[in-house]
């Protein structure tokens, strides 16, 4: 194989350019041919056609793969960037000494391999250890090709079963579901069924309770009522309800599940958790009325404090004139256990922090700061003068998913303080609970009008409904603030206004109905009119959002656009196709998931700074300095950032935001999502696109619901509840 003109890694389908064996011309091959790289000598079997554009071209039934014998089809195989760490030089550097037997050395002798210049006994293992990697992951994708299953779904299986991923697939490929990431039930299904697992199969319809409720979690809930999950279950597959009730008795059997009767839904059936959330919610209900009530108070000298005179000390002191409801907030952090802090932009979260930090450390005691992301955890540092972390970082998950500190290894404060709590999510919440240590404060700080957490969970919202923790809600802007167009249209949002379109400079909007005259208005703004008038980067300070990943109008294809219009593609350019997208130096990208061994986390952002097509890596610069490595194989935890979701923007600030609203996005269109959008900007906001949509999310005040048992856990659970919250 000659070039790879075209090659979808979903449905395996390729055009390639072939040398047929003994010829001095090339033909065109077409058919599903995966998990096959330029240098290979395949051996195809179907029958010529006349295409009537292309012309004459081989259309392929089957095929295999024969590793190439000839001296010069070695060097170009080895040189083809196929195995990790060879490249042309080294592969000519192979050839050169060992000849026509060099990919027996490697396979059969790889000791020997140091017998070449230049490869020493470190770099002969690494190319021993990538050659048994690639020849297994190419044996998995045939194997996957074969059963009509993505070829790129190959690379996640083999990272996790090993040399035994074949066999797994084989034997037990529900398991898949469960332990891979990017393969959901249906999937698979897919390949069960090709197998020939039967439709009732008992694993099948394990397999698929265990899929619908990670599915819920994927919707925000944190359990689902039984008879809501066997609905959704009996949806999907087919099957009675009898069986698919002696399947969810099988995974309870197994622990993978547990069935609450004292927490209910609506309908009073009762509530079917994941074993890992359910562990959560009782932990951190249970840990949080710990902290409400418990006996020892690590800053018990304020409860003697006379704070007519501290305030007053802090005006002279510090300058910092509080309203009284932020002084009652700092009176709250300082004498309750357990505090929520919530208010919108401009209404002075930020200053009530500093006075609380001020009047803490001058009676000598001690904090911490952090945020779910790394963007906010800066924005509050830069706030307040005083170092903040991620939360990650603050608990120092490792690798393994481990906490270095929890309740046997608490944190070491007197009073722990998170901003952005909005977006905490159940797993995450209850990690930071867990480590905050006796008789300590905990004060969450958020927007709770915001949208809810990515994650399972709405955390701030349930408890602020529990009615079990102080809350302190700030709802005037500062005069200060008011001078926003950002702030004062934030709060006209929250109200059901309309917001001032007119009297602002830093609020604006353009119309576009049409979705293509949207699309190139959009790409007018990001690439000229903002740069030339506000002298912004279009790839670090303007941040496009929409409500949608999907669509005409969703981050997947706006990401497509403005990458082919702040990034093209061009010579010596380095890029690497994955998964039907394009990663190519100076993107601008996002992690999608938390990488403990890198200690990148989910939001992490930054711009690909190089590509290394022989070692099969790239290097991203993170917004926050770091340099971090990535395998190719890990692109699936990477995605462009160019446009985003107005839920992967929470969290975030940026100096301008352009919202894309338009009826196409119908769906969503929520006066809470239309608010979290407009308050990620600190400079600029553009909302761009028709009128008729923004009135759609401005008067749409439906709330998603999600099933969360956590205010009925903290009140004690007196009755059956529906715990059904909004958010």
């Amino acid at each position: 194989m000659e070039r790879i003109t075209f090659q979808n890694e979903e449905s395996g389908f390729a055009v390639l350019r072939l040398q047929p064996a003994g010829k001095d011309h090339l033909v065109t091959v077409v058919g599903k041919l995966a998990a096959v790289h330029v240098g290979e000598h395949l051996r195809l079997r179907g029958r010529w056609t006349s295409h009537p554009q292309h012309g004459r071209q081989f259309e392929v039934h089957d095929y295999r793969v024969v590793l190439p014998t000839s001296v010069e089809g070695i060097r170009k195989y080895l040189g083809s960037g196929l195995v990790r760490g060879i490249g042309p030089v080294m592969a000519d550097r192979l050839v050169r000494h060992f000849g026509a037997r060099t990919l027996t050395v490697i396979e059969e002798e790889p000791e020997r391999l140091t017998e070449a210049p230049g490869i020493g006994p470190a770099r002969a293992r690494a190319i021993q250890a990538a050659w048994r990697e690639q020849q297994a992951i190419k044996e998995l994708m045939l194997f996957l090709a074969e059963h009509e299953v993505s070829t790129t779904l190959g690379v996640g299986i083999y990272r996790q079963y090993g040399d035994e991923a074949v066999r797994v697939v084989r034997e037990t490929p529900y398991r898949l579901a469960r332990d891979v990431r990017g393969i959901g039930f249906r999937t698979a299904d897919q390949i069960a069924r090709r197998l020939g697992y039967a439709p009732d199969a008992p694993d099948r319809a394990m397999a698929a309770l265990s899929h619908v409720l990670w599915e819920a979690t994927e919707e925000g809930h944190v359990y689902l009522p039984a008879d809501e999950l066997l609905q959704r279950a009996e949806t999907l597959l087919g099957l009675p309800a009898a069986r698919l009730q002696q399947a969810l008795d099988a995974l309870a059997a197994e622990g993978e599940v547990e069935i609450e009767s004292r927490v209910t839904g609506a309908g009073g059936a009762p509530a079917v958790y994941l074993r890992p959330l359910a562990r959560a919610e009782q932990g951190l209900a249970g840990r949080l009325r710990g902290l409400l009530h418990a006996p020892t108070d690590r800053l018990a000298l304020w409860q003697r404090v006379d704070f007519a005179r501290a305030f007053a000390w802090l005006r002279e002191r510090s300058g910092v004139e509080l309203a009284p409801v932020q002084a009652e907030a700092v009176r709250a952090a300082l004498t309750q256990r357990v505090v929520v802090l919530t208010g919108g932009p401009g209404t002075g979260k930020t200053t009530t922090v500093r006075g609380l930090l001020a009047l803490l450390r001058a009676k000598r005691g001690t904090y911490l700061l952090a945020s779910p992301t790394g963007k906010a955890a800066k924005r509050l540092s830069e706030a307040t003068g005083a170092p903040a972390k991620t939360l990650h970082r603050l608990l120092g998950l490792g690798f393994d998913g481990q906490a270095a500190h929890d309740a046997d290894r608490p944190l070491d404060a007197d009073l722990i303080v998170v901003d952005e709590a909005s977006m905490l999510d159940l797993l995450l919440a209850n990690q930071l609970v867990r480590a905050v240590p006796r008789g300590a404060h905990l004060l969450l700080v958020g927007d709770a009008d915001q949208l809810p957490s990515v994650g399972a969970g709405n955390v701030l919202a349930d408890l602020i409904a529990s009615q079990q923790v102080p809350v302190v809600r700030l709802e005037v802007i500062f005069r200060q603030a008011a001078q926003s167009g950002i702030v004062v249209n934030a709060h006209r949002i929250l109200h059901g206004e309309p917001p001032d379109l007119r009297s602002f400079p830093d609020f604006r909007f353009v119309a576009a109905d049409d979705p293509e005259e949207a699309l190139a208005r959009l790409r007018a703004l990001v690439t000229e009119t903002l740069p030339r008038q506000y002298g912004l980067d279009p790839r670090r300070d303007i941040q496009v959002l929409t409500p949608m990943r999907v669509g005409r109008l969703g981050s997947d294809h706006l990401n497509q656009i403005l990458q082919a219009a702040l990034n093209p593609p061009a010579p010596g350019k380095a890029e690497r196709a994955f998964g039907g997208r394009v990663f190519r130096v100076g993107d601008r990208v996002l992690c999608v998931r938390n990488d403990y061994r890198r200690e990148t986390f989910n939001g992490d952002g930054g711009l690909l700074q190089q590509l290394d097509p022989v070692g099969q890596t790239l290097e991203v610069a993170l917004d926050d300095g770091r340099i971090v490595q990535y395998d190719f194989a890990d692109l699936d935890t990477l995605q462009h950032a160019y446009a985003l979701s107005v839920h992967r923007a929470q969290g975030s600030e940026y100096e301008a935001v352009v919202l894309l609203l338009h009826p196409q996005h119908y769906l969503l269109l929520q006066r809470n999502l239309l608010y979290t959008a407009v308050t990620r900007a600190r400079r600029l906001v553009i909302i761009l696109g028709s009128r008729r949509a923004l009135a759609i999310a401005l008067h749409n005040t439906r709330r998603a619901e999600r099933y969360s048992g956590l205010a009925a856990r903290l009140r004690g659970l007196p009755r059956e509840v529906g715990a059904c919250s909004t958010s």
